[in-house]
């Protein structure tokens, strides 16, 4: 009996599992980097690494694909929503909350990404999916009202600038996923290219001396360069191509568990019992959405 042959949908869900993971640890290199550099500046360095990584695959595999003139406005909003204005709103937020409470209001992604077909594309969804997204925000909810500290550290604004990522991830979700005539590569290529121009003013005016950049922040800016930047951006392309972007936004829902037990272990950042039931609530609702999701976009492709 032969065995069976990896579809592409399979595929993506499992490197999206992998980006779960990579993305979890992905917060802890950044702090450390953040000890010593701006926001800006981390992102600068993110997205510059990124960039020769991928280019140095382009030119491996002799990929010949080139950036559209008429395309590059999308490009460039791309950048400024999906990468720029995303990782601002996400890094200044580092500074005020625990990565893990972050993660979780992430979480809601997909319950805009779902308004926004709704809205924007007229694609309805089922019962169970509105039921899980109700009981998604519901998490949420009992996971900032459990933040009692929220009121005399600051937090307020930090959920705030988590909220925005939500909102600059999904206006990148749906953009990218209308880019045509592209594959992966080549969209990552001219994505964190595109960045990596953008920021290069701001990055020279706050760049930190040469002794700033010691042994654990070289580290945290090669993996957040090499697998956030680099290799993330292949798989989040290939994932919303394969998936689409709601059933792609979903994934950030598992980000609080191994963002949590990263944090514990290498933060020492703590979660209160209620945030925890607040979670996990989250989570449980994330798979139920993903899962309908899937069921009813697949379905349609078969149409």
């Amino acid at each position: 009996m032969k065995p069976r042959k990896l579809s592409e949908r399979g595929l993506a869900h499992a490197l999206m599992v992998f980006m779960v993971l990579a993305w979890g640890f992905d917060y802890v290199p950044a702090k450390w980097a953040m000890e010593e550099m701006t926001p800006t500046c981390l992102m600068f360095f993110k997205f510059a690494i990124g960039a020769v990584f991928v280019l140095f695959l382009k030119f491996v595999t002799r990929n010949k694909a080139i950036l559209r003139k008429k395309d590059i406005p999308i490009f460039i909003i791309c950048a400024l929503f999906g990468q720029i204005a995303y990782y601002e709103c996400e890094y200044n937020a580092m500074a005020l909350m625990p990565v893990a409470l972050i993660t979780i209001v992430l979480s809601l992604t997909p319950v805009v990404s779902i308004l926004i077909e709704r809205v924007l594309y007229k694609r309805k969804a089922n019962k169970t999916i509105y039921i899980g997204m109700l009981t998604l925000i519901a998490g949420i909810i009992l996971v900032v009202g459990a933040d009692v500290s929220i009121i005399t550290q600051g937090r307020g604004l930090g959920y705030l600038l988590a909220f925005g990522a939500v909102l600059c991830w999904n206006i990148y979700n749906f953009i990218t996923a209308g880019l045509k005539g592209y594959d992966s590569l080549a969209l990552s290529v001219n994505q964190t290219v595109c960045s990596s121009l953008i920021l290069i003013p701001a990055a020279i005016h706050s760049m930190p001396s040469a002794d700033a950049f010691t042994p654990l922040v070289i580290f945290g800016l090669l993996w957040v360069g090499l697998i956030d930047s680099g290799i993330g951006y292949l798989i989040v392309i290939y994932g919303l191509q394969k998936l689409g972007p709601t059933t792609n936004a979903v994934y950030s829902n598992f980000l609080p568990v191994t963002t949590a037990i990263f944090g514990v272990i290498f933060l020492g950042e703590m979660l209160t019992l209620l945030q925890i039931i607040g979670g996990v609530i989250v989570i449980a609702a994330g798979f139920v959405v993903i899962r309908e999701k899937g069921r009813i976009d697949e379905a349609a492709s078969t149409k």
